[in-house]
């Protein structure tokens, strides 16, 4: 790239920038006044060595208010349009010792950016006048323009402005449609658009999946004549008068078998004109739901007098969406890190793309075998063909199963007192008695965020986890979930708290109160409360109170490096988080008076001790990303259909 002289304005060396440029208004001669637009027009000019032309066009540019350079050799005019993707390419042709235009065109439309790109051929004046002269070989090679040499500005400046308006607007505009195009491919509402006349004119992926007819099946055809609209008449009079219609439309799948789905038609047209076209749009979810009403969608059975219906955490299997797949997809690609299950479900995602129903079906059914968390886990075929015997079944059944089996929680309510010890669920005085007014003031803040935890342990004296944690489960109502006593709750915060090492610089009992007020502080989110019951909420409580429980200070790899007694314990195997869960039950169980879980039901408690292991299990740092991975592959694409975004789930 050259050096421009001064005499052109205040230019950048090696690429010759111009400077001036991006002005709100430039006057010109022969009373031209141009607006430069907040997208800035670039223009390459590519001549071997500088002349009466390359100067004009330069000088035009500015005045237009054009970003422009110059470059000089055939490899430094394709650096410089890889490098910003000029709008317009001039190339001079009359001298192709100095640099050949023609190839150098060719180069260019070689190049996958130059697709949208004006290049214009500048040759001498005396071209025109020859009889055998003629523009087409230079418009076979790619120059879309050929211009005659010439030293006025104006018509410089002509030349531009015709190239910007007639060439460089319809080729951003067309850019902008394919664009337009392939969003539309990848959205997951189904989207038809007709003519005038309601001629099926294009259909998007999501239709062709959904029903079942390709593009070519129904190109041209009235999308009236398969399909069926309440008060067609007054649809069709709403549309040519130009105004958008919402209503339910009857669609005829290729299966053989219709569906109603809720949409708006949008027409198309240009001011103080009757429409050219009309967008038929109707949203994925109802799309989705109508989809899977025929056998996906569980109904909740009936429960038992007394039980809560979990809110969505036993339910999230009901519903998926391919939109919401590829969203959640999309957001963990982001990251650095990928599971090795993510790469499959995006690859099976991608094939669905342009497959037909019946494969994608099957394939949404691998997807849900594949996120599940016992992949490996052997299971009895369902063959409904051999009665069997049951005895047998029922004990190959038992030696399959890993572990006691966590069944459905049959929740508690006041009408159900049969099921729940008769304790007295009386209010105790702690939260009052014992404590400052500076105390209380901080402890009304306990579920914001900024909450101050090294303020609360000066005013406790090192006592954090007692205070905090009585605050929380009361606002919770830990002990009405529980079925216990408030003093039993206390007592255990106490016996918990004393088993936290004072000594060590980080995992002592203020950790805990912290780490248990952010998830008090996440259990607050609207979300969450849609998923999780109280009794939920109580085990998160539980497992956060507990889940560094008398830590030595030292992480797992030291203990298992110097053959501490608990790495031997535990098998080098989640060593310290296996000792925080196991204490915290043992300290629990130990007396009834600090035993929390006593009033519990054996299947509720069985259910309970499981998720407050999980969780503290899932503390251990090297099985972060496992976990995250999970999330994102099991969870957010199984939550409840009006959820858009995972991370929704918490704020």
């Amino acid at each position: 790239l050259c050096f421009r002289h001064g005499r052109r304005g205040t230019l950048d060396l090696e690429n010759g920038n111009s400077s001036q440029k991006n002005q709100q208004t430039t006057g010109t001669p022969g009373g031209f006044s141009i607006t430069n637009q907040d997208c800035t027009t670039k223009v390459l000019l590519a001549f071997g060595k500088e002349d009466f032309q390359s100067d004009a066009f330069w000088l035009a540019c500015e005045k237009l208010g054009y970003e422009c350079n110059l470059a000089r050799t055939r490899d430094s005019v394709l650096e410089a349009f890889q490098t910003k993707s000029h709008e317009i390419v001039i190339i001079d042709t009359r001298n192709p010792k100095v640099i050949d235009g023609e190839s150098l065109c060719r180069a260019l439309r070689a190049l996958k950016t130059s697709q949208y790109t004006v290049v214009v051929g500048v040759v001498r004046k005396g071209t025109s006048e020859k009889e055998d002269s003629s523009i087409e070989p230079m418009l076979n090679m790619g120059f879309n323009r050929v211009i005659m040499e010439t030293s006025g500005l104006v018509q410089c400046m002509n030349e531009l402005l015709q190239l910007y308006l007639s060439d460089v607007q319809p080729r951003l505009q067309l850019a902008t449609a394919q664009a337009m195009h392939i969003a539309l491919d990848k959205c997951s509402d189904v989207v038809h658009i007709t003519d005038q006349n309601l001629n099926i004119q294009y259909m998007n992926r999501s239709s062709e999946r959904f029903l079942g007819f390709s593009m070519k099946d129904v190109a041209g055809k009235s999308l009236l004549e398969t399909n069926s609209v309440d008060n067609k008449e007054l649809m069709v009079q709403q549309l040519q008068r130009g105004r958008e219609w919402e209503g339910l439309i009857s669609w005829r799948r290729k299966m053989g078998d219709s569906v109603v789905l809720s949409g708006r038609v949008i027409p198309v047209c240009s001011p103080g004109r009757s429409p050219t076209h009309y967008i038929f749009i109707h949203e994925s979810q109802h799309m989705m739901l109508d989809k899977r009403m025929s056998g996906t969608l569980v109904k909740n059975p009936e429960l038992p007098k007394g039980s809560n219906n979990r809110k969505g955490s036993a339910d999230m299997k009901s519903i998926s969406s391919d939109g919401l797949r590829r969203q959640s997809i999309a957001k963990l690609h982001n990251l650095s890190i990928e599971a090795p299950i993510t790469k499959v479900i995006a690859l099976i995602t991608s094939v669905q793309d342009n497959a037909n129903i019946e494969d994608i079906q099957t394939l949404d059914k691998v997807v849900d075998i594949l996120r599940t968390t016992e992949l490996y886990s052997p299971q009895l075929k369902d063959d409904k063909g051999k009665a069997g015997d049951p005895v047998t079944n029922d004990l190959i059944g038992a030696l399959l199963s890993s572990g006691p089996s966590v069944t459905p929680i049959a929740r508690r309510s006041s009408s159900d007192s049969g099921s729940v010890s008769k304790i007295g669920l009386s209010r105790s005085t702690f939260k009052t008695a014992n404590m400052s007014h500076q105390m209380k003031e901080l402890l009304d803040t306990s579920l914001l965020w900024d909450f101050d935890i090294f303020r609360l342990e000066e005013l406790s004296v090192k006592r954090p986890l007692v205070y905090l944690g009585m605050n929380l489960m009361d606002h919770f109502d830990v002990c009405s979930s529980l079925g216990c006593e408030e003093n039993v709750l206390h007592n255990w915060l106490v016996v918990i708290e004393e088993n936290y090492n004072a000594k060590n610089t980080y995992h002592t009992s203020t950790h805990a109160a912290d780490v248990m007020q952010a998830t008090a502080g996440f259990l607050e989110r609207e979300r969450l409360k849609q998923i999780l019951d109280p009794l939920d909420e109580a085990v998160c409580l539980i497992a956060a109170a507990a889940h560094d429980v008398d830590h030595p200070g030292k992480s797992s790899a030291f203990l298992c490096n110097s053959n501490h007694e608990l790495s031997i314990l535990y098998n080098d195997l989640c060593v310290l988080e296996s000792h925080h869960s196991a204490l915290a039950f043992k300290l629990t169980i130990s007396d009834d008076r600090v035993n929390i879980f006593k009033s519990l039901e054996r299947d509720v408690y069985k259910a309970v001790r499981q998720n407050v292991i999980d969780m503290i299990l899932a503390t251990e740092m090297t099985k972060h990303f496992e976990h995250l991975a999970k999330f994102v592959n099991v969870f957010s694409i199984k939550k409840e259909d009006d959820s858009p975004d995972v991370r929704m789930l918490f704020f």
